[in-house]
């Protein structure tokens, strides 16, 4: 029986939980700042990527999550091209401002932990071959896939 009553608002809830309940491990906060976490580092993440391969990070996305990752997006701006690790990890913090204190550094690690975990192998390969090499940094290696 669905608690929602659609099966696609089923299955995005609890894809959302899932990430969050492993970012709320990793990190020792609570869903409310997790939530603030994944949506900070995703929209950085965002922002730095190009367009084509943005918008197939946001397909494989849960839905609610997808929601946060376009949240303040304005089509036709440039996007950042946050270049350097310095500029990536003061966007995540200005996206995290107003919530419980976590690290820039320790909440990208997290979150792209979570997305490396369950993203298509394809797909995540391709996003971290996408960044910049002090930014790459930040991803997890190979070998911490669940999948």
């Amino acid at each position: 029986m669905s608690s929602t009553g659609l099966e696609v608002f089923d299955r995005t809830l609890q894809t959302t939980h899932i990430w969050l309940d492993e970012i709320i491990e990793d990190l020792a906060t609570d869903r409310h700042t997790a939530w603030h976490v994944l949506g900070a580092v995703i929209r950085s993440l965002r922002d730095r990527l190009p367009p084509d391969l943005s918008a197939h990070l946001s397909a494989e996305l849960p839905l609610l999550v997808r929601g946060i990752y376009f949240e303040g997006w304005r089509p036709g701006k440039e996007n950042l091209k946050l270049r350097s690790l310095a500029e990536f990890l003061e966007k995540v913090s200005d996206g995290m401002s107003g919530t419980k204190p976590i690290g820039s550094v320790d909440a990208a690690r997290s979150v792209l932990a979570v997305l490396n975990r369950h993203l298509a192998h394809g797909q995540a390969d391709k996003i971290r071959r996408a960044l910049p090499e002090d930014i790459r940094g930040l991803w997890p290696d190979d070998a911490t896939r669940a999948m």
